[in-house]
């Protein structure tokens, strides 16, 4: 099974926050807005507009401005009332400068508010669309939660924002409310993790739904959060300060209110990564995606609640990177395709390719303009690497399948298919294609 390598969200803000009357609201005879969202590597990614713009957003609770960033010179977007501030975020590497803008009109269907801040991020490197596969333009989180009762339907992949003065709660079967702790515009739960050779120990988790990952934990041994002894180093995600490196491991579990994971995967962030923060306080860790998507969640920022549901994703085994490459996207190419039968009859082709620009010539062959997926990092000692694969490489094609017709999870879910399952990837190196062979490893052996 694939997991791709996680995406961190997380800022932390190095300027004063003014906090203005003007928020996110709904027509006033309205209860709710439905909003339909993508879940990509265990992301939410939601249709957001901007000053009359229509762009993408990460729907991040760790974040607590909205902050846009990847324009390219296709883009054009006013802002308004603009200044220079400087900002950092989970990652080792140096503040970053940004624009400030206040007074931006934001819109997600009926909800709109009228005066938004907003943070501009110059710095092109900064460009999580290669790593998800479709144009990601920045990350809201904090302001939506702030003024609705927001409910997320991981399984319809659908978003509700309630108007909080008509929003009813109503008791119902297999649902649990827990407290919500909302410190310093952000959420925190209480739980348990269940570690290998410890007792059961209590923690206080971030819930960050800007995360891709699991679990992250602050090793902290005094009090019985140890790093496992059978554990891996691991790119664990990329932040707006850098990459974020750590250990990997699983632990017994990991239980939230009455729910309870088993056999959870689990990461122990570098501290360096979290330079940029004053102080966790009495923070230990984190839930990402990978944990949150396994349940209906209905939060409520106002009261200090949050509502969860078991969903169809519950039960899931937790998804490990087995072969340990990382993937994205790198410009386009062109490749070209047969699309005679063997009598040289033309045949009617309907078949949709990821890039969407066709060339035909002569009608027997089809030029097809599609992205390019290359190695963008591999995992020292894995299965991958030891069979030769290096950063860099153009991936082709993998058990048979050519890739450009498929969507980078689905790629990364055909490379990472199941333990003990024999890949081959087909690379263009240097204008020659070669064919690697490897077998995916367990990532743990069995106690």
């Amino acid at each position: 099974m694939s997991k791709k390598k996680c995406l961190v969200f997380t800022l932390l803000l190095m300027v004063p926050i003014f906090i203005l009357a003007q928020g996110f609201e709904l027509p006033k005879d309205k209860k709710f807005q439905r909003i339909g969202f993508e879940l990509i590597n265990n992301l939410i990614i939601i249709p957001v507009e901007i000053n009359g713009v229509e762009l993408t957003f990460i729907l991040d609770s760790g974040v607590s401005k909205p902050i846009l960033f990847n324009l390219s010179e296709s883009d054009s977007i006013p802002i308004n009332n603009v200044s220079e501030v400087t900002i950092r975020g989970l990652g080792g590497g140096e503040p970053m400068k940004a624009l400030s803008s206040k007074g931006n009109v934001f819109r997600l269907g009926q909800a709109r508010n009228l005066s938004q801040d907003l943070y501009v991020v110059m710095d092109r490197g900064i460009n999580f669309s290669t790593t998800l596969g479709i144009p990601v333009h920045g990350i809201m989180g904090y302001d939506l939660f702030r003024d609705f009762i927001v409910e997320v339907n991981y399984n319809a992949e659908k978003l509700k924002l309630h108007n909080p003065e008509l929003y009813t709660y109503r008791k119902r079967r297999n649902r649990q409310t827990i407290p919500l702790h909302v410190e310093r515009r952000k959420a925190y739960v209480k739980g348990t993790v269940l570690m290998k050779d410890t007792a059961n120990v209590p923690v206080k988790l971030l819930v960050d739904t800007g995360s891709s990952d699991a679990l992250w934990l602050f090793p902290e041994p005094e009090k019985g959060l140890e790093i496992p002894e059978k554990n891996y180093e691991d790119h664990l995600g990329r932040g707006l300060s850098g990459d974020i490196f750590g250990k990997r491991s699983k632990i017994n579990g990991v239980q939230i209110g009455d729910f309870k994971l088993d056999e959870a995967k689990v990461a122990f962030p570098y501290r360096e990564s979290f330079q940029g923060l004053d102080s966790l306080g009495d923070r230990n860790g984190s839930l990402g995606g990978e944990v949150l998507k396994r349940f209906n969640m209905i939060f409520d920022y106002g009261r200090g609640l949050v509502t969860l549901k078991k969903n169809g994703n519950f039960k899931d085994p937790f998804q490990y990177n087995l072969a340990g490459i990382d993937l994205q996207h790198n410009g386009l190419r062109y490749i070209a395709e047969s699309i005679a039968d063997v009598n040289g009859i033309v045949k009617e082709d309907n078949a949709d390719t990821f890039g969407n620009v066709q060339i035909l010539l002569e009608n027997k062959t089809r030029l097809s303009l599609v992205p390019e997926i290359v190695v963008s990092g591999i995992r020292a000692g894995s299965p991958a690497a030891e069979a030769g694969i290096r950063e860099g490489d153009v991936i082709l094609a993998v058990n048979g399948k050519r890739i450009h017709k498929y969507k980078l999870q689905e790629i990364l879910n055909m490379i990472n298919e199941r333990e003990g399952k024999r890949i081959k990837v087909l690379i263009e190196r240097y204008n020659t294609d070669l064919l690697f062979t490897f077998v995916l490893k367990k990532m743990f052996d069995d106690e």
